[in-house]
Order: C-alpha cells, then sequence, then structure tokens
C-alpha cells in the first residue's frame, strides 16, 4: 500500500453521484490482519472522516477518462471501510488494484473483443494480465474484501442476510449487516435445500462460489450486503417496498417443505424485479 487518498478529488458531499452497482463487503477485526497493516489500519481509522463508497467509484473513474486509458491503478489503494461492533474496530479495505485486474478478466470472459478493444486497447488489457500473474505469483492467497453487482444485487448474496438485519434510510442508503458465522450457517442451509431440489442448480453453483470466499475471512468478521449506486437508479418507493431477502428465505422456506410450486413463484417473482433492473443496463 503505497498511495493516501488525493485531497483534489471530489467528495460524496460535494459531487455527482456516480451510480449503479451494489456491494458484497466482509468487514474483518484488526486482529486478523499481519503487522505492519494492522497499525496501518489501526492509525488510519483514528483519522476519523474515512471516504465512502461514491468517493471510491469516483477514484476508480478517473483512470478510466485519462489518455492513455489505464484500466488497473499503477498502486494499491490505502483505503478502507471501518465499522466499529460491540467496541471491536472492523476493516474492509478496498484492494482497488486487484479488483481492477478481476473485473478485467470477468470483462475479457463476457464481452466480444470489438467492445472490449474501444473500451480498453489490447496492449493496456495485456500489460494488465502480465503484471497481474507476476503480482499473483508474489500473492498467491490474496483475495478481495468487496465484491460488486453492477444494475443488480446477485440473489445469492441475499441467502446471507435475513429481513430483520434490513437498514434502509430514504435518501442514503440500504443495506443489510450480518456476522459472518449467521452468513456462513445461512448459506450452507440454502445450499443443502437447493441441492436437494431440481431446477436451482445455478443459484447452488453460486452459493458454492460465494461460501468459497467467505471461508477466506475470519470468523468474527461482518458481512455486508450494500445496495450502493442502486439508491440512485431505482425509485424511492420501489426501494422501500424491497424485501428481497425475505423473498428469498421464503422461497427457500417453500422448498424445505416441499412446496415445489410455491417456491417457483417465489423465486420466479424476484428472479423477474431483478430482472428488469438489470436491463435497463442497456436501455440507451
Amino acid at each position: 500500500m503505497s498511495e493516501s487518498p488525493d485531497p483534489r478529488l471530489p467528495s460524496a458531499r460535494s459531487a455527482p453521484t456516480v451510480p449503479y452497482a451494489s456491494y458484497l463487503r466482509v468487514y474483518e477485526p484488526l486482529a486478523a490482519f499481519p503487522e505492519p497493516e494492522r497499525t496501518h489500519w489501526a492509525d488510519y481509522a483514528r483519522r476519523g472522516a474515512t471516504p465512502t463508497a461514491q468517493d471510491e467509484l469516483r477514484r476508480s473513474l478517473v483512470d478510466l477518462v485519462r489518455v492513455p486509458v489505464v484500466g488497473v491503478p499503477v498502486h494499491e489503494s490505502a483505503d478502507a471501510f471501518t465499522a466499529e461492533v460491540d467496541g471491536v474496530l472492523l476493516v474492509c479495505p478496498w484492494r482497488t488494484r486487484l479488483r481492477g485486474w478481476l473485473a478485467l478478466q470477468e470483462l475479457q470472459a463476457e464481452f466480444p473483443l470489438p467492445v472490449l478493444d474501444a473500451a480498453l486497447p489490447a496492449a493496456a488489457r495485456r500489460r494488465a494480465t502480465e503484471e497481474y500473474e507476476l503480482w499473483r505469483g508474489r500473492n498467491p492467497d490474496a483475495r478481495p474484501w468487496i465484491r460488486t453487482g453492477v444494475w443488480q444485487v446477485p440473489l445469492r448474496w441475499f441467502v446471507l442476510v435475513a429481513d430483520e438485519e434490513r437498514e434502509y434510510v430514504p435518501g442514503e442508503g440500504l443495506r443489510y449487516r450480518t456476522p459472518m458465522v449467521q452468513a456462513r450457517r445461512r448459506l450452507a442451509r440454502g445450499l443443502r435445500t437447493l441441492r436437494e431440489a431440481e431446477g436451482y442448480g445455478m443459484l447452488a453453483e453460486g452459493l458454492v462460489e460465494v461460501g468459497s470466499w467467505l471461508e477466506e475471512f475470519h470468523p468474527r468478521s461482518m458481512v455486508e450486503l450494500d445496495y450502493g449506486g442502486l439508491l440512485h437508479a431505482l425509485p424511492a418507493e420501489r426501494l422501500d417496498a424491497d424485501h428481497s431477502a425475505a423473498d428469498l428465505a421464503a422461497g427457500l422456506a417453500a422448498l424445505r417443505t416441499g412446496d415445489r410450486d410455491g417456491a417457483a413463484r417465489t423465486y420466479g417473482a424476484l428472479a423477474e424485479r431483478w430482472r428488469a433492473v438489470r436491463e435497463r443496463l442497456f436501455a440507451n
């Protein structure tokens, strides 16, 4: 980690909001970090006034408007999100450079070459891939603390949280926060249910992948599902009425009791709601 926040960049309070991503974050206790990183985060938290998710997104977009385009940051971010739970400081490092490399891999797998070339020249992609391979060789166990969904909240994320953990403040945010042990317990139970049913293979595969990721973190961590920029893309009444975690839990409960028709209706309605949101990505 080598860079501090650039004070010349706009803050979330003074600049237009950049939508439209949701986030799944893990906040780990300081004890999970080795020195000297542990001391860095302790000092960082004491400074207060930490950046917001919108600040993070704006900083990542700065590189995309430079000439030439910088697809992945040159230096790793020294910033993090922090929270205090029961007197314990929890930290969620941004790891913007690592997430940039991973996002580039996803783009190369999903988009045709003409689209990729228009967004990021082949030479820049090649250079980023080479840099990532070298870095990965030195850091084989590295993983991101943050996952991102664009124009959606992936349905598998809702398995980790419960409706009673939902926090919605109109105009400010919609999120769920849950202890890691609860998230893992819900995931394991949901996975068992889906594997015993038919027609939910993709959701089950997604849970396996999320579960493998969660296993990498300290058991006393906190998991946060944040609607992020979707707050600015969806009407307030739509957000106020959104209880997707409860809906998915109802579908899983129906499967456990053998009510496959009821489960299909509940899950189908939930999937269609979020499909309609995701299709806005292609509206223009």
